[in-house]
């Protein structure tokens, strides 16, 4: 969240927080996927790792999206190393990848990787409460190890979860404050409190301090609804077991390509592409893959005739090993489609990026930003360099320590709130900071709720008219955001002028955080590059034109 506000540094929120409370901070990271939509290598987690807790992070849980817990080894050590709590999560997910046994072989392998607990998961509010007593008892017993809960579930379902896993044993149960609860479906620390003290299991918890809590997050949250998903989504979600926030993401693409009638089909879809994968675990971002792909097929009314890059990588076993078989036919179909391309690009090693920062990035951690979101950090790393360069100013200019440090402060608030001006007069001494650069893009004049909205030309507009001349004009595929090079830095794949052959990368569409690469289907010449680096493209929008070269004679082969 801060690093998409362009604002404060993930690395500094943490240090904040730390800095205010004596409670444990924690960190969520999926294996060799840390917090991005692509694996690392064991290096680069390792360095991860290290700045976090350097940071601030007291325990991290870590989880590897397939279950596949040798994905967790690097990072696992690094936490050792770092003399910091080490969670190790098991998904549970119905079907092949929940059975007990599975989760139970898992388990035994935990110990060895230096785990202190091993965290019961469970993203798509399927674990019913009975199955939660067996699993509790059988990970506890296979591995030797505390066991945790970290659960969600709309109803209540959540909650008799959470009573059950503490009958059986669980040590832990992860849980929110009411209103954040109620917003995001997680068990609330306030009714598990009480529940767990009326069926003889003492906490410890003081429910009243938490209520207390419950209201200064209401009172910062205010009077506007926050409801975060449309009954018809958590509805979907429950029907077919699987994440709210993976079938929101779903039809907020669908409606996009203005199909949103067609989101049965797509969640379908995506049951079937599941089985047909192995059966992974649907947390992030192995439900975001399987669903762009599910989208892919019913949108075009075909299937595996186009392979998303990620799709393509999780078959060729290159996150690591699903729960169960993955279809041979599916493999077949997938590497004659797609080949056997490298693996879509991983984050770039920390010593290159180093070398293309051009004094962006002033440390590890900020390089560590920008080697994982690429451009998307760039404009936090920016107001980072902007933001220090006045507090030098204020302190060259005579401004005592403590007077400094209450101007950064309303300069943050400006920052973050989109104030356009704050003044403050404080002991004879008045500061005014106000908002120089206000792009008028940025601004949203107020829309009426009952009419429908876009936030894209309609389709027509921006496909606009094809070539009459012989070119072949290449169209995206799904709405994204159009890259012209692998990575911050490099150079683009295609330039005006340049020849191409069948197959070659013209560029990079990214949707749902997944890089999606555009290939040339003939051998020709870039005659048009129709959109700019970082603009986003709608579903059919023009992106090349190709002229195609013609067939050679014979005495040139």
């Amino acid at each position: 969240m801060a690093r998409r506000l362009g604002v404060e540094s993930p690395w500094e929120r943490i240090r904040a927080l730390k800095s205010r409370t004596k409670t444990p901070l924690g960190m969520a990271l999926r294996g060799r996927f840390l917090v991005g939509s692509r694996p690392v290598g064991g290096d680069f987690a390792r360095r991860f790792v290290a700045s976090a807790a350097e940071s601030g992070i007291d325990v991290f849980r870590l989880e590897d999206p397939l279950n596949d817990v040798s994905n967790l080894r690097e990072a696992g050590e690094a936490i050792v190393a770092a003399d910091r709590e080490f969670d190790a999560g098991l998904i549970y997910s119905p079907g092949q990848g929940g059975e007990t046994q599975h989760l139970v072989e898992q388990a035994k392998k935990l110990p060895e990787l230096g785990a202190a607990r091993v965290l019961l998961h469970d993203p798509s509010s399927a674990l019913e409460p009975y199955r939660a007593n067996e699993l509790v008892t059988a990970l506890a017993e296979g591995s030797g190890l505390p066991v945790g809960l970290y659960c969600q579930g709309a109803g209540g379902s959540g909650l008799a979860a959470a009573l059950e896993a503490a009958r059986a044993g669980a040590d832990l149960v992860a849980c929110a404050v009411y209103p954040i609860a109620l917003m995001l479906h997680r068990v609330s620390g306030e009714a598990l409190a009480s529940a767990l003290s009326g069926a003889g299991m003492e906490t410890a918890i003081d429910p009243d301090q938490l209520w207390h809590g419950a209201e200064l997050v209401d009172e910062f949250i205010g009077d506007d609804p926050m409801t975060p998903h449309a009954p018809r989504i958590s509805v979907r979600a429950a029907q077919h077991e699987l994440p709210a926030g993976l079938v929101a993401s779903i039809d907020t693409r669908l409606r996009a390509y203005a199909a949103a009638d067609r989101l049965d089909e797509v969640l379908d879809e995506l049951v079937l592409i599941r089985g047909e994968a192995g059966s992974p675990p649907l947390a992030a971002p192995i439900g975001q893959i399987i669903a762009s792909q599910a989208i892919v097929h019913v949108l075009s009314a075909t299937r595996y005739q186009t392979v998303v890059d990620e799709l393509r990588d999780l078959l060729q076993g290159r996150f690591g090993t699903p729960p169960g078989e993955i279809d041979a036919t599916v493999q077949r179909a997938v590497r004659l489609v797609a080949g056997d391309a490298p693996p879509a690009g991983e984050p770039a090693a920390l010593d290159d990026v180093r070398d293309e920062a051009k004094g962006l990035a002033a440390s590890e951690e900020e390089l560590l930003l920008l080697a994982l979101f690429g451009e998307e950090a760039e404009p936090l790393l920016r107001a980072i360099r902007d933001r220090s360069s006045g507090e030098d100013s204020l302190l060259g200019g005579g401004i005592d320590q403590t007077r400094a440090e209450r101007i950064r402060e309303v300069v943050r608030i400006v920052q973050e709130t989109g104030v356009a001006e704050i003044a403050v007069e404080e002991e004879g001494t008045r500061v005014s900071v106000r908002r120089t650069e206000e792009p008028a893009s940025v601004e949203a004049a107020p829309m009426d709720a009952s009419e429908p909205t876009t936030a894209v030309p309609p389709l027509e507009a921006a496909v606009g008219e094809p070539p009459t001349d012989g070119a072949i004009r290449v169209e995206a595929p799904m709405v994204g955001v159009f890259y012209r090079a692998p990575h911050p830095g490099a150079p683009p794949f295609v330039q005006e002028g340049d020849a191409v052959a069948p197959g070659q990368t013209l560029c990079i569409l990214e949707a749902m955080k997944l890089m999606n690469e555009v290939k040339a289907d003939v051998e020709g010449v870039v005659r048009t590059i129709h959109v700019q680096n970082g603009e986003s493209v709608e579903y059919g929008q023009a992106l090349f034109d190709l002229e195609p070269v013609l067939a050679r004679p014979l005495d040139a082969l």
